[in-house]
C-alpha cells in the first residue's frame, strides 16, 4: 500500500539542488531540447516548443508507451478524440461546475494566485511579486479555455479546449464497444493535448497551460463488494511503478506515492493516487491513478439520452465502474531530464581532468543513439564515416553524423544530449576495417569490424 500522506506540504525533503532546474534550462534550449514559444516576439508566458531533440525524446517516450500499453496488451485499444467537444460533454461531466482552482488575489500589486502557489510565514500567505501579506478572500476560477466556432462570437457559439483527454474515452465507448465487441474488462487509450487556463504556471515544463497526457480509461465488471475494484487498481499502480522505472527513474528514491484525501480528490473520485516526483523545485505530481466509479458513462448517458450500458453475457445491463491511470508527456520528460543529468571528473587527453556533463538516459530513450564521427576531416575518413552513418540510418538506428571541432570536444556535445554511443573512425580505419566504440556511461572503447557494427549496436540498444 501507498504510504499516506495528509499534506503534500508536509514532505518536502529534496536531495536535488534547486539550481538543477536552470541547468536543465539552459541545456534544453542550447543543444535544442526544448525552446521559449514564439521567443523572436518576446515569447508568452510559459509556452514552449519542442526542438530537434526535444521532439524526438517526447516521440520516444510517447510510442514507448503506446507500445507497451496498447498494442502489446489485448486487454486495451487506442483511440484519437477531437480536442474541441459539444459544451454538453462539459456539462455532463462536471467541468462547467467542479473545474476550478480557488484563486486569491494580492491587494498591493493586484497580481493573482492559486493557493497552492503562495508560501507560508506562520500562518499568512505571502505574495511572491510583492512580499505583501494582503490577500482578498478565495474565489474559485475555472480553468477551461474558451473559444468560438461560426462567425458570431456569442454564447451560442462557445466551446472549449478540452482540459483533459478523458472524456473523449466516455462519449466513444459504445462506439468502441459496438466496433470492436470487447468483453470487460477492457481499456480506451489516448495520448493527446489537453489546455488548462492555468493563473500561475511556472518550473519550466512541469505546469503550462497546453501540454500533452497519455491517459487509459480501464472498464471494469460493477463490484459486487465494496473493495472489489482493488485489485484493478493494484494491477494499474504496478503497472506505472514499471513505467517509471524504465524511464531511469528510481522509484523507491525519487517516487512519494501521496494518498489524495477526500476532501482534496477530484469530485469524480473514489480513491485517487499521486505519484510525486522528486523535482528540484519539491514534491510535485507526475502521474495520477483514479477509481472514477461508474459517474461519467452514467451522466452521459443521462445527458445524451443515449443508452451507454454494457450488456453481459447474462442480459444484464449496468455501467461499468472506471479505474484510470493517467502520464503526463511533459513532466515525463522534466523527470528523465533531471533523473537523467549528471556532472562528472572525466580524463582529458593531456592527462588531466574536467568536468563533463552528460544526460544518462536508459539507452532506448535517447534523441541519438549513435554519434559517428571521424577523426578529422580528411576526405578518405569521411567517405568511410558517412557510409557507416547511412548504413545505420537505413536500419532505424537514429545516428548523427559530426566532424567540426576536436574528438574530444565532439565527445562532450554528445554526452551532453545523452548519446548512448559514440564511433570514432581513424586511419588504422582504413586497413584493419575496424572502428572505435566508446560507451557513454563508462567511457570505454572497443574495437569493432565495420562488417558486424549494425549488429553489435543493435544488440547493444536493446538490452
Amino acid at each position: 500500500m501507498p504510504k499516506k500522506i495528509k499534506k503534500e506540504k508536509e514532505n518536502t525533503k529534496n536531495t536535488k539542488s534547486p539550481e538543477l532546474i536552470d541547468k536543465i534550462v539552459s541545456l534544453a534550449k542550447r543543444r535544442g531540447f526544448i525552446f521559449p514559444g514564439s521567443e523572436i516576439y518576446g515569447g508568452l508566458a510559459n509556452s514552449f516548443d519542442y526542438g530537434p531533440l526535444g521532439v524526438e525524446l517526447k516521440n520516444n517516450i510517447k510510442n514507448a508507451w503506446w507500445n507497451r500499453f496498447v498494442r502489446r496488451r489485448s486487454d486495451v485499444v487506442g483511440l484519437d478524440a477531437a480536442l474541441l467537444m459539444n459544451p454538453k460533454v462539459w456539462e455532463a461531466s462536471g467541468h462547467l461546475k467542479n473545474f476550478s482552482d480557488p484563486l486569491v488575489e494580492c491587494k498591493n500589486c493586484h497580481q493573482r494566485f492559486r493557493l497552492d502557489s503562495l508560501t507560508m510565514d506562520g500562518e499568512r500567505y505571502v505574495c511572491s511579486e510583492c512580499n505583501s501579506r494582503d490577500f482578498t478572500f478565495a474565489k474559485n476560477f475555472n480553468l477551461m479555455l474558451k473559444t468560438f466556432l461560426g462567425p458570431a462570437e456569442d454564447a451560442t457559439n462557445q466551446v472549449y479546449f478540452r482540459p483533459e483527454t478523458a472524456q473523449g474515452m466516455f462519449v466513444n465507448f459504445k462506439n468502441v464497444l459496438d466496433t470492436t465487441r470487447r468483453k470487460l474488462p477492457f481499456g480506451i487509450a489516448q495520448i493527446g493535448k489537453a489546455f488548462r487556463n492555468e493563473i500561475t504556471p511556472g518550473n519550466f515544463i512541469f505546469r503550462t497551460r497546453e501540454f500533452e497526457q497519455m491517459e487509459i480509461e480501464y472498464f471494469i465488471p460493477v463490484p459486487e463488494k465494496d473493495k472489489d475494484w482493488e485489485s484493478y487498481f493494484a494491477m494499474w499502480r504496478q503497472e506505472m511503478l514499471d513505467w517509471i522505472t524504465s524511464l531511469g527513474i528510481d522509484v523507491k528514491s525519487e517516487i512519494n506515492e501521496l494518498e489524495v484525501p477526500k476532501e482534496d480528490r477530484a469530485h469524480y473520485s473514489k480513491r485517487t493516487i499521486d505519484f510525486e516526483y522528486e523535482f528540484p523545485f519539491g514534491l510535485k505530481e507526475l502521474y495520477g491513478l483514479a477509481y472514477r466509479t461508474d459517474f461519467d458513462l452514467k451522466n452521459h448517458s443521462e445527458s445524451s439520452g443515449i443508452d451507454l450500458r454494457y450488456t453481459d453475457e447474462n442480459g444484464n445491463k449496468f455501467f461499468p465502474h472506471v479505474i484510470e491511470p493517467t502520464w503526463g508527456v511533459d513532466r515525463s520528460i522534466l523527470a528523465v531530464l533531471c533523473s537523467s543529468y549528471c556532472e562528472e571528473s572525466a580524463p582529458t587527453a593531456d592527462g588531466g581532468e574536467e568536468t563533463r556533463t552528460v544526460l544518462k538516459f536508459p539507452k532506448w530513450l535517447a534523441p541519438i543513439k549513435v554519434a559517428v564521427l571521424p577523426l578529422s576531416k580528411k576526405p578518405e575518413l569521411s567517405l568511410v564515416a558517412y557510409k557507416i552513418y547511412e548504413e545505420l540510418i537505413a536500419e532505424g538506428i537514429s545516428a548523427e553524423y559530426d566532424e567540426t571541432q576536436s574528438i574530444g570536444k565532439r565527445y562532450r556535445r554528445q554526452d551532453e544530449i545523452g548519446t548512448p554511443f559514440c564511433i570514432t573512425i581513424d586511419f588504422d580505419s582504413l586497413k584493419d576495417k575496424a572502428v572505435t566504440v566508446r560507451d557513454r556511461d563508462s567511457m570505454k572503447q572497443e574495437r569493432i569490424k565495420i562488417k558486424d557494427l549494425v549488429s553489435y549496436l543493435q544488440k547493444l540498444l536493446t538490452n
